[in-house]
Order: C-alpha cells, then structure tokens, then sequence
C-alpha cells in the first residue's frame, strides 16, 4: 500500500515512521533542529508553494529518513493512510 502525500509523490506505508502538525510539533526546540537539519543535508522535500501544515517522516531504516513537508494536514494524511491500509 502506498499513501499520496501530495503533488504526485506517493510513498510506501511500510516506510513511514512518523505523520507529524507542524504547527504542533515545532513548537519543541528539538523538533525544529531536526527539521533544519533535515533541510541542510537536503533531506527535506516541500510537496508545494503554500506554507506546509504537516511533515512526514520517511526513511527505509537504512539511510536517514526523508521529511516532506504537506500543505495537507495531519489528520488528512492518517486518514487517508487508514483508509488505504483497510482497503
């Protein structure tokens, strides 16, 4: 099963360690440096123009894990995710 993330990037649900609100989330400290982090080593990929409302976390447990940035919110991408992984 794959789930859209949007902007025709789709990504497998075994790979997906995390659906995280931005707003929510980056409000720790230590949210925010990964996610620059993510940015400097170019592992951050923004799905769109408009300000993202949420970030998936990505990764195959062997590199480090990929964020996209949604303009989808969280509760949109987990349902969209459970109903996809009850179809």
């Amino acid at each position: 099963m794959y789930l859209h993330l949007g902007q025709s990037v789709v990504v497998p649900h075994r790979e997906i360690l995390g659906i995280f609100d931005l707003d929510n989330a980056s409000w720790a400290y230590k949210t925010r440096e990964f996610l620059e982090k993510a940015e400097a080593d170019g592992r951050a990929v923004w799905l769109g123009e408009d300000l993202p409302r949420s970030f998936v976390l990505v990764g195959d447990g062997e590199h480090p894990p990929t964020v996209y940035l949604s303009q989808l919110s969280s509760a949109a991408l987990v349902s969209r995710a459970e109903r996809n992984f009850l179809e």
